[in-house]
């Protein structure tokens, strides 16, 4: 929560020590929400690509995996604009039909990236495609634009909130003050892409980052007066 934010949300609040402990109201309360929505940029794209193969031998797949992991590696850092780490690696028996027989094995290891720019992305994403498979491809607001989209989101709901107020008490011709408030707020990322299977082509995979639906609402209390 930035400075605008947390003294506006201060001035709104502030009451008398002696009113943490609420007294009996001595009017009438109405409680009610405002919800007040943003459409943020999704400027964090994030994908995950990953080597998965079975065998009978435990040490020959994790070789190939290994390989295969350690080839899209030098490739992601290769690629300016994109940052990669490793990920998840889990070995898996594979069981024959009906039995406790371990016949063979599965594993499967990931790199995850993630980065601000949609073309280098893709364009890295393209080259991958002919080393390892591709999954959970999708773009979400950065934290710091998720942060600053919330903060203006909400000055909004204070506005809308104290509008609403006035507008109750005036229809009930009562003067009124502000008991309580609960800001929540959050974001929706919409993932663009789920999984790929390899391919020969190196070219850039198709992606489009689009926007975020980010919501915040304020619950609260008025009292008026008599």
């Amino acid at each position: 929560m930035n400075y605008r934010l947390a003294l506006a949300v201060a001035l709104l609040t502030a009451l008398p020590v002696s009113a943490q402990t609420p007294a009996k109201p001595a009017g009438t309360l109405i409680d009610f929400r405002v919800d007040v929505q943003r459409s943020v940029p999704n400027d964090l794209g994030r994908a995950t690509a990953y080597a998965e193969i079975s065998g009978p031998d435990a040490a020959d797949i994790a070789r190939r995996v290994n390989a295969a992991i350690a080839a899209g590696l030098a490739t992601a850092k290769a690629q300016p604009g994109v940052t990669v780490k490793t990920g998840n690696s889990h070995t898996y028996p594979i069981y024959g039909k009906g039995s406790r027989n371990i016949e063979g094995w599965r594993m499967r290891s990931e790199l995850v990236l993630e980065s601000r720019d949609d073309a280098a992305l893709s364009t890295l994403l393209g080259k991958l495609q002919t080393q390892l498979a591709v999954s959970q491809v999708g773009f979400v607001p950065a934290p710091e634009t998720r942060r600053a989209a919330e903060d203006e989101a909400a000055l909004e709901a204070i506005a809308s909130f104290q509008a609403k107020a006035a507008r109750y008490a005036t229809a009930l011709k009562k003067p009124h003050r502000i008991r309580s408030m609960n800001i929540g707020g959050g974001h929706l990322p919409q993932p663009l892409y789920r999984a790929a299977m390899m391919t020969a082509d190196a070219a850039p995979m198709p992606v489009e980052a689009g926007e975020s639906n980010i919501t915040v609402t304020i619950n609260g209390q008025i009292e008026l007066g008599e």
